[in-house]
């Protein structure tokens, strides 16, 4: 039986594989990122509980409820998503996270020096995508004890035509690829602002808005794709240390979304 989940709606088509976004047509026009090709290894995926290399803090998160080990952008991408539900137009995946279980760090021992991840908090990390319209609206549910210290970012990417000259706007800023590239590994950052447009060149403009996020990061080492990543905290042009007092304090319940419309 495949993995894949199909939405279809008007003229667009959605590909979601394990709960990642894997293919977005519209007009039978391509708009994310292919696995295999040039530049990032996934098409898309999420930062949890912390954003940014925590290596500068020697792989720990302070919280109250003593420290965490984490490397860069937490453990929820160690984990994998469950099917809830699916239709036509929208699909739910799940994950749940029982505080202090070790999770095996994909990125020992080449990259990191922690074998494994654990965090002192349970959770639920809901992932629900709905497409209405020809727009697609993937939806983030956290449910966790109130006062939890998180931080988000959603990391999707975006297909380019591979020329290098597409442009992002962002209110009345206008960044340019060689802007993205002079950021490097610390991504360029969009902050204060909750809509960006890819002016792209071989096909229809595409606009990313958000709820909950207000900001936005952007990052890519090549002409052929563009990671657009909503976040609720910037982390990498500061040298703040990583605690709670650094982070976005859980409600029990806190929901962020993303819409992506082909203009």
């Amino acid at each position: 039986m495949s993995s894949k989940i199909f939405l279809q709606n008007k003229n667009s088509n959605i590909v979601i594989e394990k709960g990642e976004l894997i293919s977005f047509t519209k007009d039978k026009k391509e708009y994310i990122h292919q696995k295999g090709n040039k530049g990032w290894r996934n098409s898309d995926d999420e930062m949890f509980p912390v954003i940014g290399p925590t290596a500068k803090n020697n792989f720990r998160v302070h919280t109250k409820n003593g420290d965490a080990i984490l490397d860069q952008h937490g453990l929820l991408r160690e984990l994998e998503y469950s099917l809830v539900s699916s239709d036509e137009n929208s699909a739910k995946f799940i994950k749940k996270y029982t505080k202090n279980t070790l999770v095996n760090n994909s990125k020992f021992p080449v990259k990191s020096t922690e074998e494994n991840l654990s965090w002192p908090f349970n959770f639920t990390f809901e992932k629900v995508f709905t497409l209405k319209n020809d727009i697609l609206t993937i939806e983030f549910i956290i449910s966790s004890d109130e006062g939890m210290p998180f931080m988000l970012g959603y990391h999707p990417a975006f297909m380019l035509s591979d020329t290098g000259n597409e442009i992002l706007e962002a209110g009345t800023e206008k960044i340019t690829l060689k802007d993205v590239y002079k950021a490097g590994s610390n991504a360029f950052p969009v902050l204060g602002t909750d809509k960006i447009i890819l002016k792209n060149i071989d096909k229809n403009d595409l606009e990313i808005s958000t709820e909950g996020f207000n900001n936005f990061m952007l990052w890519t080492e090549v002409d052929n794709m563009l990671c657009i990543e909503p976040i609720t905290q910037y982390t990498s042009y500061t040298d703040q240390k990583f605690s709670e007092e650094n982070m976005s304090l859980s409600t029990g319940k806190n929901t962020f979304s993303v819409n992506i419309k082909v203009l």
